[in-house]
């Protein structure tokens, strides 16, 4: 019998205060802080989204990790990747809800760990349009040193029989791979120690883009001309040592959903007013962009992208994708079974962004506009069909 799709969902721990947001944002500050002051900004915008079953959480709660693993049990998907901050000197935040998870053995449901390797400035979680000098709060350190104490960090999670594998092998995400220096020393290095330690290995997941922002000029912008540098980015990050990687495609459908008029008419108002107007598209057609046939390549794992509106976090400056329906998403995850359908069933896997990003108006837990929808297009997707109709 053919595996189902493999949905792997990233999951934010910040839904609990820590001393240090405490001092950088203010006490008691939480995801929820900016989630509770979103204003819609144009008419019919889908602001402040308020949660349904689970309410304004705290993640310290077992009884709300319980019942988010049992509703995704239910839709579905296999199992959450938590983000996990680790900054170098020992330095760690927001670790308490995995270590509890782990520690516990509670929820009896999969996880898999997504290494957050970037510093924290004071604009990681700016809400508004307010102009700052940026400043690092916690600064990523790379060194061999930090590599070995990294591993043993996390390899009792590693030693977890809830543990995901790909292959025999616990995965790892990487969120920047290649601002690691010298990427392969750092994975050879976690390789020989996985060994070491009666692992088989560490199975590694970098995450590349389809498309850079920094491709984009005014001159393909208004011909839609660019080059496609999908497999140039992606071999990038497989020649680097990583195993496969978890493929991003928004920066490519930004592009061909930005018309020529949006991006003049935002130029003209930063420049002149000092006004940023809302950027807008409709997700029915940034759905239309994301993929490319690369995504099909084996070792490539595309991401699932129901909802995107970053407008509580940075206000006008956000990108707003309008008209995140259920039924919406229902389209997007059916072209995802189909560019996993060819690859072997150990390599079915789609990352799921995100399950629970609120301020960033990407997840799919309840809400109370739409209620348990996106999860329900899941379980219909994952649970009762299991293989695309293919002719």
């Amino acid at each position: 019998m053919t595996k189902k799709t493999r949905v792997i969902a990233f999951y934010l721990p910040q839904f609990h205060p820590i001393p240090e947001n405490d001092k950088w944002w203010g006490k008691g500050f939480t995801e929820w802080t900016n989630v509770g002051k979103a204003k819609p900004l144009f008419k019919g915008h889908y602001q402040p989204r308020v949660p349904a079953d689970l309410g304004y959480y705290d993640l310290r709660m077992p009884e709300v990790r319980e019942a988010q693993a049992e509703m995704a049990r239910a839709a579905g998907i296999e199992g959450f990747c938590y983000w996990h901050y680790w900054f170098g000197n020992g330095k760690k935040l927001l670790e308490r809800p995995f270590q509890e998870v782990l520690l516990s053995g509670k929820p009896d449901f999969p996880f898999c760990l997504g290494w957050a390797n970037h510093s924290w400035t004071n604009k990681s979680w700016e809400v508004g349009t307010k102009k700052v000098k940026e400043a690092t709060l916690m600064e990523m350190i790379y060194n061999k040193e930090e590599y070995i104490k990294h591993f043993y960090e996390v390899l009792p999670a590693f030693k977890d029989k809830r543990y995901i594998q790909v292959d025999g092998k616990p995965l790892f995400l990487v969120f920047r791979p290649l601002e690691i220096p010298n990427p392969r020393e750092f994975i050879e290095l976690w390789q020989a120690m996985a060994q070491e330690n009666g692992l088989k290995g560490i199975y590694f997941v970098g995450i590349a883009y389809n498309m850079l922002p920094q491709d984009w000029t005014l001159k393909n912008i208004i011909l839609k001309n660019i080059a496609d540098k999908s497999a140039l980015y992606y071999k990038a990050v497989l020649n680097a040592g990583y195993d496969a990687v978890n493929s991003r495609g928004y920066h490519r459908a930004d592009y061909y959903c930005r018309s020529l008029k949006e991006v003049l008419w935002r130029s003209i108002c930063m420049r002149l007013f000092k006004y940023t107007p809302v950027s807008r598209c409709e997700q029915k057609n940034i759905n239309k962009y994301l993929y490319v046939k690369e995504d099909r390549w084996e070792n490539v794992f595309p991401t699932l992208l129901p909802n995107w509106d970053r407008t509580a976090r940075s206000g006008a400056r956000a990108r707003v994708y309008t008209g995140s329906t259920p039924e919406v998403f229902s389209e997007q995850l059916k072209s995802v079974v189909d560019l996993l359908s060819d690859k072997e069933d150990e390599h079915k896997i789609t990352f799921l962004m995100s399950w629970n990003e609120w301020a960033e108006g990407n997840y799919v837990e309840p809400d109370l506009k739409y209620g348990h929808g996106f999860l329900d297009v899941l379980k219909l997707s994952l649970i009762h069909i299991s293989e695309p109709t293919r002719h």
